[in-house]
């Protein structure tokens, strides 16, 4: 037999079993045989004193617009293989001539670059099936089928418009989305009510797919929040993953413990529940997305039109620093948090990596006024990292039974949050090797084969023979994160080869111009 042979791996396999050390042959892009340490013959890798492991799914992934560039590496040089996109509610597909306008404005800052729109789910996985640097799934976007069945008004959806949202929820689900994303807290998700939310759980059971949810609140409300996904998950027979489920600002803090005993209550009851985080204290965003709903109704323009309004202005100002907008999740807003990661203009860079209240303060203007005028000059495109997170909460939360990775990283900017470049790394070095937070092996299985569960990728995720050779090989006395808020774009180390369906994007720490990754297609019921 030929192919490649990893020999005298650690293996650790994705299950949470313990390692062992093997050999593994990699051949045709598959795992063809796994024997003990030198006992396989060819040519190929000697892995002595590293640790041979399933590639690692990027539960929440934004990098949608960048997979088909071979350029693109800060996720290979992770070891991720897989990502799910079409997150939190907005993304490129489906779109049509009315919607695309508006959805792409209100993601300029997520994606930064000028990506076309795809009429169908299907034509865009087709996009993927070119070449990728990784393998991709993607969720139907709940924002973007509201928009083409309401347009971006705050307003309820009519029996007519939800059979719409159905019915275009219902064919990209044909066309292989792996469930329904939604974005609670942006446009125009966050106008929708829980029957809405319910009904269109409904069609995503009917194809055995899965809710993926940005939910209303991770800050005042956010235990409320958690109980209505529960709740929409219980009555729609959905199954529910949970993104970037944490629990930030001053209110939360120390309160993991209130989350997970509300996790286990829903998993003990029978719920098909998961969730995803990222391993840092920060959070990233739009600068647009801390505005209340009420301000952003009828998408970009209407935004901006309002905050021409001097009257408008104040009542929004009142909203985010007294009352606590439902966009910064229904806590008055501490400008001191609100750091600038990035600008679409590059007129208004001035502003990158100064919080709101530093730039009010060189500046003598109110922070508002700082805030308003950013997002008039910026025309929303401003992205922010907002420091809310709690050590305790991020431990607490990471080492549950229902955990798995999501990076969350949004790539614009000259300094994005480090978590689009060292989630992965930082996992293994940081909260495995030096904290112990967690296990290797429990860790690989969060990272790897629990993700793929979830998905019901019954082929990939483990290392195990017959299984796509989605693999990753790094150093668990070196690898860890270099990517730090002063320096975002820093490479991991100690990750050597990574393979995507058994061709090499990583190797021997260098990256290959590869694009081996393709779009997996949801097998519906």
């Amino acid at each position: 037999m030929g192919g490649l042979v990893v020999r005298r791996a650690s293996i650790v396999d994705g299950t949470g079993a313990p390692a062992f050390d093997g050999d593994v042959r990699v051949h045709d892009g598959r795992i063809a045989e796994i024997g003990r340490p030198g006992e396989l013959d060819g040519p190929g890798i000697d892995a002595a004193g590293l640790v041979l492991s399933p590639g690692f799914v990027d539960m929440h992934s934004h990098s949608e617009a960048r997979l088909t560039d071979p350029a693109f590496t800060a996720k290979s040089r992770q070891g991720v293989t897989c990502e799910v996109v079409g997150q939190d509610g907005l993304s490129f597909a489906p779109l049509d001539e009315s919607t695309s306008e508006g959805v792409r404005g209100l993601i300029t800052g997520w994606h930064g670059v000028d990506v076309p729109a795809w009429p169908s789910v299907g034509a865009y996985l087709d996009h993927f099936d070119t070449g990728s640097r990784a393998n991709v799934c993607y969720l139907v976007p709940h924002g973007n089928i509201r928009a083409m069945a309401l347009g971006f008004g705050a307003r309820a959806a009519t029996p007519a418009e939800l059979d719409t949202m159905r019915r275009l929820l219902a064919e990209g689900m044909r066309q292989g989305a792996f469930g329904m994303s939604t974005g609670l807290t942006y446009v125009p998700g966050m106008y929708a009510d829980a029957g809405e939310l319910t009904a269109l759980c409904q069609t995503v059971a009917s194809f055995g797919g899965f809710h993926d949810t940005h939910h209303r609140s991770y800050g005042a409300g956010a235990l409320a929040a958690y109980e209505e996904m529960i709740e929409i998950s219980r009555r729609s027979g959905c199954p529910l993953h949970l993104a970037h489920a944490t629990m930030n600002f001053p209110p939360n803090r120390g309160r993991g413990p209130d989350l997970l005993a509300l996790l286990d209550a829903a998993l003990d009851s029978g719920l098909d529940l998961t969730f995803d985080t990222y391993p840092y204290l920060a959070g990233s965003t739009t600068l647009a997305a801390l505005l209340p709903s009420w301000s952003a109704s009828g998408g970009p323009t209407a935004i901006l039109e309002r905050l021409g309004d001097a009257g408008l202005r104040e009542k929004i100002a009142h909203d985010l620093e007294v009352t606590g907008s439902d966009g910064c999740h229904g806590v008055p807003v501490d400008w001191d948090t609100v750091e600038i990661a990035g600008v679409a203009d590059d007129g208004q860079s001035w502003a990158v990596g100064r919080t709101i209240a530093a730039l009010a303060a060189e500046r003598n203007r109110p922070p508002f006024e700082v805030f308003a005028g950013l997002l008039r000059d910026d025309r929303l495109g401003t992205t922010i990292r907002q420091h809310v997170g709690d050590e305790d909460n991020v431990r607490a939360i990471m080492r549950h039974r229902a955990h798995t990775a999501g990076s969350d990283g949004l790539y614009p900017g000259a300094k994005p949050h480090p978590r689009a470049f060292g989630t992965f790394p930082r996992y293994l070095g940081h909260y495995v090797r030096e904290l112990r937070v967690l296990s290797l092996e429990d860790c690989v299985a969060h990272l790897s084969g629990r993700a793929a569960r979830r998905l019901g990728l019954r082929d990939r995720g483990l290392v195990r023979t017959g299984y796509a050779a989605d693999l990753v090989l790094f150093d668990p006395e070196t690898v860890a994160d270099t990517a730090t808020y002063d320096d975002p774009f820093g490479a991991p180390e100690g990750i050597r080869h990574v393979f995507v369906n058994g061709v090499a994007v990583l190797a021997d720490g260098e990256d290959t111009d590869a694009l081996p990754g393709r779009a997996l297609r949801h097998l519906s019921r």
